[in-house]
């Protein structure tokens, strides 16, 4: 494996760079008073060279000679564009006039990223600040994927140090981690799309139920733990989906897109979009069912998004979305390692069902108050309902059809608001930017659970509608945050950026739960019911700073600390699941991020390597216990050490060849790679420390190769994980299998893409080499037990815009 690793570190980053025929061009940029404008971007063509000016306002470049087409653009101020004939040695200047109005961030697709679709944000955009930060930023349309499926394994595959979960088939819903941490639902990350939460509830439940379709996203921002100042206290940062808007050219623009592939899938997804006047509109509907790779595993889902904007005068802007998604999904259970290594497609589980309705809304309202102060607000609401039905017993235990199922229903309400001002300021004629911001939430949610019939079929409802038998719950969470952070230029080439957030959050619960006493032949002979109120009042001050050096236009160096916090869930206080108990003094983790790395590149090679510390104190997690009356292994979730994570996340990309009208092909590699070391120390008397965390591979290798010819596009890509653990106690096998460790997996992937005119023909085949493996042990559904990821597949997809 080691041999294979170097390999495949070596094969990333190799790189070469050939200048033959090219003079230097050097830009300056200026505003019309002569002062140098910073961060600029210059977009040449036919080169597709995209470039950003230094604090002196100045850009330098090597060219091939000839015609070329120049734009310059900056927030804040009026695109300039013009052509130059390049015979030679160059250097000019040109001035930008300030915008009345810029509320848009300007966009140019990167197509020097080679097909690769991975950017990074600026220093300052939109309404927050990213100096200093590890980020990223994916463009779905410019990456050859099953889009359909959302394919994190593929679409993903650009960012360094992602665990992900392939919970089904379908892409419904997304389980990334980071740095040691669950991916179940993406719960440690901060899941926003167009800047607001989309999760169950930002604190109490942060779990994601609802992904958009990557056919709807303009673009995908992630920003690791630094965002806890700015976006809430996760210790996995923030991921933002940005939604497509309606085309600027045009009043009206329809796009359609038709999938088939193996196992019966087919997904249409139908959008349609257009500016007119000062009105912008843009709304999508996508059906998708399939008959899933496993026996029991059908779904079908429905989502619709619908959103408005309008110019209220020149520098400001309304706009208001709506989100709409309900799915039904049969879920096969899990699997013993046996039976997993007899048949990874069995199914012992024809009862188990899940079923989910989500409703999103918001409104934004942002503009300019002054030229050099902005001011955006963002308001949100969410109604949503999550609904699991069947056997949750054991992966080797038989289900006994006779028997009525459990059913878990939650519900959650949730309304909350986020204001933001930015100003930019000078002191001793240097330029610095401040972001203060403040944050109003309430969420509120019902958790029920208790039996319902013995069918095979989704009915989902209690025997008892009136009172449940196990558990009934009222959870509140209200929350209140105040941020600031702030862009300190030492120098032209050195930034400060510090930052500060105070977090109050009130959580209480109101419910009651039921225990049972049985004889060895499962009769009740008693029934207790238990009432609790729960109410737990505080306040956090978390702080950070972020630093960056800008060598030059190729070279950057940075670097952040920043503090996290996670409150105790709702799934942390009561669920009856006699694969997972909880401890009932759990209490909230404390910790922090640190980054250091450098980023840089030219127009053939790119790159961000850095290293990372994460911190975790009081940190919750799972162990292995076994009851003393069944003797059945169970998951104990408690607060059970601190714990420590240090690695390497690193990201290249080589233009080898370059495709230009000139020259029909192109080639180029794409890679990253991500080293980890994650233990436990200081344990709660569980004598786990110096143990393994849970769920970090220590060595996570995705990488890949992409060809073009013309308007067809070829990319191959390579996936391993290294093997990793799923509980502190680091066991290595049990009978329900709910623990053990989790092996090392090598997946291919094949995607195809072809461009006629207003077509555009994708096809590919994901898992080629047909590998049987799996990335997760569940505690509760899916499973309990190994849940299987899928076998080989295909699809095609036909698409048409006009």
């Amino acid at each position: 494996m080691m041999k294979s690793a170097v390999f495949s570190i070596f094969f990333i980053f190799i790189t070469c760079s050939i200048a033959v025929g090219q003079s230097e061009l050097s830009i300056r940029v200026l505003d019309k008073s002569g002062t140098a404008l910073g961060d600029a971007d210059v977009y040449i063509q036919p080169d597709k060279s995209l470039l950003k000016t230094n604090r002196m306002g100045m850009v330098k470049t090597h060219l091939p000679k000839g015609e070329k087409s120049v734009t310059v653009f900056k927030t804040g101020y009026k695109n300039e564009l013009f052509t130059l004939t390049f015979y030679s040695d160059t250097t000019l200047t040109v001035e930008l006039s300030v915008l009345s109005a810029d509320l848009e961030v300007v966009e140019i697709k990167l197509e020097e990223n080679a097909g690769f679709g991975l950017t990074r944000m600026r220093s300052v955009e939109g309404f927050g600040i990213y100096a200093g930060k590890k980020n990223e930023v994916l463009l779905p349309d410019e990456i050859d994927a099953n889009k359909a499926t959302n394919s994190a394994r593929q679409v993903y595959a650009r960012i360094p140090g992602l665990n992900i979960w392939e919970s089904d088939g379908a892409g419904i819903q997304l389980g990334i981690g980071v740095r040691g941490l669950s991916p179940n639902r993406t719960a440690n990350i901060n899941v926003r799309q167009n800047g607001y939460d989309i999760s169950a509830d930002a604190l109490g439940y942060p779990e994601s139920y609802y992904t958009p379709p990557l056919e709807a996203v303009e673009r995908i921002e992630f920003i690791r733990g630094a965002a806890s100042l700015q976006y809430g206290t996760q210790f996995g940062g923030m991921l933002n989906f940005v939604m497509k808007h309606g085309e600027q050219k045009k009043p009206l623009e329809v796009s359609t897109r038709q999938t088939v592939g193996s196992n019966g899938l087919f997904s249409s997804f139908n959008s349609l979009g257009g500016t007119k006047g000062k009105s912008s509109y843009y709304g999508y509907y996508q059906y998708k069912r399939g008959d899933g790779w496993r026996d029991n595993s059908g779904f079908e889902v429905n989502t619709a998004y619908a959103a408005y904007s309008y110019a209220i005068k020149e520098d400001w802007k309304i706009s208001f979305d709506f989100t709409h998604m309900d799915y039904l999904a049969q879920q096969g259970g899990g699997l013993t390692d046996a039976q997993f290594e007899d048949d990874p497609r069995q199914s012992n589980r024809n009862r188990n069902w899940f079923k989910v309705n989500w409703n999103i809304a918001s409104i934004n309202l942002d503009g300019k108050i002054s030229k050099s102060s902005s001011v955006n607000f963002r308001t949100f609401g969410l109604l949503a309902k999550r609904q699991s039905l069947g056997y949750l017993g054991s992966a080797n235990r038989l289900d006994d059809e006779s028997r009525n199922r459990d059913l878990i229903y939650g519900e959650f309400r949730n309304l909350g608001g986020e204001l933001r001002f930015m100003h930019r300021y000078e002191i001793a004629g240097r330029r610095n930017i401040l972001l203060l911001g403040g944050r109003a939430y309430y969420g509120n949610s019902l958790s029920q659970q208790g039996s319902a019939n013995s069918n095979s079929t989704p009915d989902f409802e209690f025997l008892n509608p009136n009172q449940p038998d196990k558990s009934d719950y009222d959870f509140d969470n209200i929350n209140y945050a105040l941020f600031a952070e702030q862009i300190i230029y030492l120098s032209e080439k050195l930034t400060l950026t510090p930052g500060i957030r105070y977090e109050n959050i009130l959580t209480s619960a109101d419910g009651n739960y039921y225990s049972y006493l049985k004889n060895t032949v499962g009769d009740t002979l008693e029934v207790n019911e238990y009432a609790e109120i729960r109410e737990r009042n505080r306040g956090i001050v978390l702080g950070g700073i972020g630093l960056s050096y800008t060598h030059s236009e190729k070279l950057e160096t940075y670097g952040n600390i920043s503090q996290n916090y996670r409150a105790i869930n709702y799934s942390d206080i009561r669920i009856d699941n006699p694969s997972l108990q909880i401890d009932p003094n759990i209490e909230d983790e404390r910790g922090f991020n640190a980054d250091i790395g450098v980023r840089g590149g030219n127009e053939h090679f790119r790159y961000d390597v850095s290293l990372y510390y994460l911190a975790y104190k009081n940190r919750i997690g799972s162990i292995q216990m076994r009851d003393p009356e069944t003797f059945q292994f169970y998951r104990y979730r408690t607060n059970i050490a601190d714990s420590r994570a240090v690695g390497i996340e690193a990201y290249a990309e080589w233009l080898a060849v370059k495709q230009t009208d000139e020259q029909h092909f192109g080639l180029a590699i794409f890679g990253n790679f991500a080293l980890n070391e994650a233990e436990y120390s200081e344990d709660n008397d569980l004598s786990i420390s110096g143990n393994k965390v849970e769920l970090t591979p220590e060595i996570m290798i995705r990488s890949g190769l992409r060809s073009t010819w013309k308007n067809i596009s070829a990319t191959f890509q390579v996936s391993m994980t290294g093997e990793q653990y799923t509980d502190a106690t680091n066991a290595v096998q049990t009978p329900n299998a709910v623990n053990g460790i989790i092996p090392t997996y090598t997946v291919l992937d094949l995607s195809l893409a072809y461009k006629p005119g207003k077509f555009k023909i994708e096809t590919g085949i994901n898992n080629l080499s047909n590998a049987a493996y799996y990335t997760r042990r569940a505690d509760g559904y899916p499973g309990p037990g190994i849940i299987p990821s899928d076998g080989i597949s295909g699809y095609l997809t036909v698409g048409y815009t006009f």
